[in-house]
């Protein structure tokens, strides 16, 4: 399925069933009182999360949503029937913002949870409600109240304890498949990852935590370079970002700081985050050269930067990344 996590719809709720200005009329009383009943309710648009959906793939092929109108009131007190809701379920992780203005409407970030897109138009009040002792038989009603309509813009921000931050064909891909059940694109040329995806960890003891594999970044993605913007603010739900540097990398250190500086120029809360670096590759180093190349190598980043060698082919390093990882997510959780 493909992924989407942007799109553009259009709404618009229904508008009030109008009261009715009846009056009741049987054999035996002829001018009976005001009896009108009260206008339906119109059909408001809402979004639902859903735990079970990932992409907003279907409302991109389906982009305007359009709520009944409340039916009119009717004699003998009967009010109008409501339109019906339109209920729009979507991936968990999504903000909705105004179209025009873009304010931020809302965000769904739990299974069950509501946003009101379009509120339905209240339904107009029957002609009894207007009787009284000095006005016996009201000959009017209430029109319904009309509904609302907008454009609104939908943006996926994935929920994932654990980011993967690097640059092309360094190894993100092929570790979140040795580390969990997914199965993203892995080959061997650069932007392989067009499409985040997540995998889910487990780690015994009723412990596992959520990984999201995100397209590399260049140079400049923070100003829409690459792929840009587009995948860096998934990093911004992440509770803990890993920073994947290949052991074959020239400059290492260098890459590093090139891919923080791009963190900081799209959002600098980013840099509050929980880090950690996973020098990944490390089986085309051989076992005898392996202890000094990852000392030599964790000379070359800054201080107080944790670095851990892997191999995700071999599968070797990946439990002590994995415990690394936990005891950072469970710090982050609070």
């Amino acid at each position: 399925m493909k992924f989407v996590d942007y799109v553009t719809i259009s709404v618009r709720s229904g508008r009030g069933g109008p009261g009715s200005a009846h009056f009741r009329r049987a054999k035996y009383e002829p001018k009976g009182g005001p009896d009108g009943g009260d206008g339906g309710a119109g059909g408001s648009v809402i979004l639902e999360g859903d735990e079970s959906l990932y992409t907003l793939l279907d409302l991109r092929y389906n982009r305007h949503h359009f709520a009944e109108s409340g039916q009119p009131g009717q004699g003998s007190q009967k009010s109008g029937k409501s339109g019906n809701d339109i209920v729009l379920r979507v991936p968990l992780g999504t903000v909705v913002r105004d179209g025009e203005s873009d304010e931020l409407l809302g965000e769904i970030t739990d299974h069950g949870q509501q946003v009101t897109l379009a509120q339905g138009g209240k339904g107009g009040l029957g002609n009894v409600h207007f009787k009284s002792s000095t006005r016996q038989s009201p000959r009017y009603a209430q029109p319904g109240l009309p509904g609302e309509e907008r454009e609104v813009t939908l943006e996926l921000k994935l929920l994932a304890d654990v980011g993967l931050v690097g640059f092309p064909n360094a190894g993100k891909s092929t570790l979140v498949s040795a580390l969990s059940a997914a199965k993203p694109k892995i080959a061997d040329y650069p932007f392989t990852t067009l499409e985040p995806s997540l995998g889910m960890v487990y780690m015994g003891d009723w412990r596992s935590f959520v990984i999201a594999d995100i397209p590399g970044l260049i140079e400049g993605a923070s100003e829409g370079k690459g792929l840009g913007i587009r995948f860096l603010k998934h990093v911004e739900r992440n509770a803990v970002l890993l920073f994947c540097i290949p052991a074959d990398e020239e400059s290492p250190g260098e890459a590093y700081r090139t891919l923080l500086g791009e963190l900081e120029a799209f959002s600098p809360h980013l840099m509050d985050k929980p880090r950690l670096v996973a020098l990944t590759k490390m089986d085309i180093v051989g076992p005898e050269l392996a202890d000094a190349w990852v000392a030599e190598m964790r000379q070359r980043f800054p201080e107080g930067v944790d670095v851990l060698p892997i191999s995700s082919v071999a599968r070797r390093g990946l439990e002590p990344l994995k415990e690394a990882l936990w005891s950072r997510i469970e710090k982050a959780r609070g």
